[in-house]
């Protein structure tokens, strides 16, 4: 099968498209013959590496696809060969206390597709079947992969962790990734009203179209955390989803409300910062941290994807002979919602 892969980490000149062999399925395995996988910054944070990251080299990228199913393992059962599926990307054993109780990405042994696992940037990727879901008949491929771990991320976080309730404010910091055009949508479905910190008029445009209803332009206000305070009654946020970590994490946690409290799924902007403890008591804050969500989580949020009440917002598409140029764009940080990946 043809496959984008690296055998060192580095930059984009490790990444190579080639010949790999075809992945085959194991007991309760299903292959899938992938149609479209989309691009996360997840992949570039592998590819680079860090320490005590251990990969089975040459390694796949890629936690987002969808296609179809073109060989079963043994005991699999509920999916025929041709079905089409969408895969979620969160790999739990299946059998300790925490996937028992529904509380798969929990895991002791968790791990993500194209993290630790070979994942979706090839022809064809094995995963256990219960991490498949059926796509509605005429539902194309491509806004299925985009949607998945994306949407998956932020429903888990605002809602099933985040606890968000319908007329609470949300101050999503970034506007034009994947997982915060994702938090804009699931919030302004939730009943709350949302603002947004971007870092220009074009992003914002883009976050006004997925429901945002104050917007905040860093470029020209380097101190948003007052901007968006004041643009709130100086009251403060009941919510700030702040995924960007370094740089940012001090102003997030100003412009929330007394008994506020801030979601995090990642740190985009850089992992260690620090902190003024003064200010997380004496406000009565919540830090709130999540990765990926359940199965209940990832059935919900595709529902209301294939149902139309979410999109994901899609950027370019790329054939996966092109794929250089995909994660070129991705590190440019110039894309507008998701990057997509035809097979």
């Amino acid at each position: 099968m043809k496959a984008a892969f690296f055998r060192s980490h580095g930059g984009l000149e490790v990444v190579e498209y080639g010949d790999m062999p075809v992945p085959e399925p194991g007991e309760g395995q299903v292959q899938v013959r992938l149609r479209a996988a989309a691009l996360n910054r997840l992949d570039l944070w592998v590819r680079n590496g860090w320490p005590g990251l251990k990969l089975e080299l040459p390694h796949v990228s890629g936690a987002d696809g969808a296609g179809e199913i073109s060989a079963r393992g043994r005991g699999v059962s509920g999916f025929s060969l041709g079905d089409r599926v969408v895969i979620n990307a969160n790999l739990g054993c299946g059998a300790c206390e925490f996937c028992i109780s529904g509380q798969d990405n929990l895991c002791r042994t968790w791990s993500l597709l194209g993290e630790t696992e070979r994942g979706t940037f090839a022809e064809y990727v094995v995963v256990p079947a219960a991490n498949l879901l059926p796509l509605p008949a005429g539902f194309d491929f491509a806004p299925a992969a985009a949607a998945g771990l994306v949407f998956h991320t932020a429903w888990h976080s605002l809602i099933s962790r985040g606890r968000l309730q319908p007329g609470e404010t949300v101050l999503v910091v970034g506007a034009s990734g994947g997982v915060n055009t994702a938090c804009i949508q699931v919030a302004k479905l939730a009943g709350a009203t949302v603002f947004v910190v971007g870092s220009n008029e074009e992003k914002l445009r883009l976050a006004e179209s997925l429901g945002a209803e104050v917007l905040i332009d860093r470029s020209k206000n380097d101190n948003w955390s007052k901007a968006a305070y004041e643009a709130n009654a100086k009251r403060g946020m009941d919510v700030v989803v702040d995924n960007v970590g370094a740089g940012t994490m001090m102003l997030s946690l100003r412009a929330l409300r007394k008994g506020g409290r801030l979601l995090t799924v990642g740190n985009t902007g850089g992992a260690v910062f620090e902190m003024d403890n003064r200010l997380l008591f004496g406000k009565h804050l919540s830090i709130i941290g999540s990765s990926m969500g359940t199965k209940s989580d990832f059935a919900t949020v595709m529902g209301l994807v294939f149902r139309g009440r979410l999109r994901a917002v899609q950027d370019r598409q790329f054939p996966l002979s092109e794929v250089r140029s995909a994660l070129e764009r991705l590190e440019s940080g110039l894309q507008l919602g998701k990057i997509t990946l035809e097979m």
